[in-house]
């Protein structure tokens, strides 16, 4: 298996090292300086750039999007009424994707070796940034840079690892990872990413051949974790620098699941169908918990409705009743490959129904 995944490795290298020198002159970032985590960990994937991240990408209406297929991720956020859909067979080449959406600077940070995908905001100690796809790994998971510090950060840890930030934590936002065709459902006048993005791609392909199904992994992880499947997409919810995970399978039907984790209250919705698994922090309305029933399917975008009589939708955003325009603060959580978790919180907690 070692043998075969440094074959694949190769290639993967090659490939990326060709298609930088075809799209521009790849940076060069100072690794010198303190580090958060041990400097010889740090792996180098490919040259700096060399998978160019989007900044400001063509995006076109939801009836171009015909390239990706119904079953097929893609992450959405929502600002206003400007919708917004990202696809992981764009990210998979590009790994990050800087954006405005109405006026708001965003970052769209995805890996494909962990299939980790994280809203990130763009302005830090009040500086605005985009962000750039180091080269380097961690934990076989992806490193930004910010371009205007060209601090190296961690996208699984959260933060800053190296530079000027270092140890600034990433602030992260509310995006919502399901498939397209649930996407289209919830907001029929999105736009996607176009196929148009100025390099020259296959994006049918995926770039890492069987990763996704095949056993083992490319690259070495310090902690392992054997009571799932490595390669099992799991929501995690990060509190107090521990983890607790949430598998699919617990929400066969539309679902939510309210639970506590190191003292702290969240509420947990899902669809496995919908290919859909997200978790807010427990709400107070002048003093009361509020408790919430599902009362639509995730091909709506008001799912939710709580005691007090408010109506939620999949953003957390109260959108009628006495309370509208409230918001719920979404966990620190998103969801990842299993295997991806321990390394960098130690083995999580897992779920179980009683």
């Amino acid at each position: 298996m070692k043998s075969r995944n440094a074959k694949i490795f190769t290639i993967i290298c090659m490939s990326l090292l060709t298609l930088a020198c075809n799209d521009s002159a790849p940076s060069i970032l100072d690794l010198e300086g303190d580090w958060l985590i041990p400097r010889n960990e740090v792996l180098t994937g490919a040259v700096t750039d060399a998978i160019p991240a989007l900044t400001d990408p063509e995006m076109v209406p939801v009836e171009d999007g015909a390239y990706i297929a119904d079953n097929e991720l893609v992450v959405g956020y929502v600002n206003g009424t400007d919708a917004r859909a990202y696809p992981h067979k764009i990210l998979d080449w590009h790994e990050i994707i800087n954006d405005n959406v109405s006026g708001r600077e965003i970052a769209i940070t995805h890996c494909p070796l962990t299939r980790t995908s994280v809203g990130w905001e763009r302005e830090y100690n009040g500086v605005s940034t985009t962000f750039g796809v180091s080269g380097l790994l961690y934990q076989t998971n992806l490193m930004p840079y910010d371009r205007t510090t060209r601090s190296i950060w961690s996208q699984q840890a959260l933060q800053s690892v190296n530079g000027a930030n270092i140890g600034t934590q990433a602030e992260i936002f509310h995006v919502v990872e399901t498939t397209w065709g649930t996407w289209k459902r919830l907001y029929p006048n999105t736009t996607v990413v176009s196929l148009n993005t100025g390099h020259d791609r296959d994006y049918q392909r995926y770039p890492y051949g069987d990763y996704r199904s095949a056993p083992g992994l490319l690259f070495r992880v310090n902690v392992t974790d054997s009571r799932l499947p490595q390669k099992e997409r799991v929501l995690g919810i990060i509190e107090n620098q521990e983890v607790k995970v949430y598998q699919f399978k617990f929400f066969e039907e539309d679902q939510i699941i309210t639970d506590t984790f190191n003292g702290a209250n969240f509420t947990i919705i899902g669809s496995k169908d919908s290919n859909i698994l997200m978790a807010f922090k427990e709400k107070q309305i002048d003093g009361e918990v509020l408790a919430f029933e599902l009362i639509n399917s995730f091909g709506n975008p008001v799912i939710m409705q709580d005691q007090l009589g408010n109506q939620w939708n999949i953003f957390g955003m109260a959108v009628s009743g006495p309370n509208t325009g409230e918001q719920l603060e979404m966990a620190n959580a998103f969801v990842g490959m299993f295997f991806s978790w321990a390394p960098f919180y130690g083995l999580p907690e897992i779920y179980e129904t009683d």
